[in-house]
């Protein structure tokens, strides 16, 4: 019985699935109370806010496309062969 060549393997997975609970992690950062009618929340101006949070979401993005590009080792060797 031939295997069917997957596009990911599980190395990729793996490291897309941290990716993606990475960015989760950056939305939540940003997440918080918002201004309203009834009052100005300062909050929203906050360093966790405005600069954590889009760089913990960079960060995220970026390990996307690595996880996306990362070759498999064992394709070459059997390639090799």
């Amino acid at each position: 019985m031939s295997k069917k060549k997957l596009a990911f393997h599980k190395t990729n997975l793996i490291i897309t699935g941290v990716a993606v609970l990475i960015i989760i992690i950056g939305f939540l950062l940003m997440s918080g109370p918002a201004t309203t009618i009834e009052g100005f929340e300062p909050d929203i101006f906050s360093p966790r806010r405005i600069k954590v949070a889009p760089v913990v979401c960079l960060v995220g993005f970026a390990l996307m496309i690595v996880g996306i590009l990362y070759p498999d080792k064992t394709d070459s060797t059997k390639e090799q062969k």
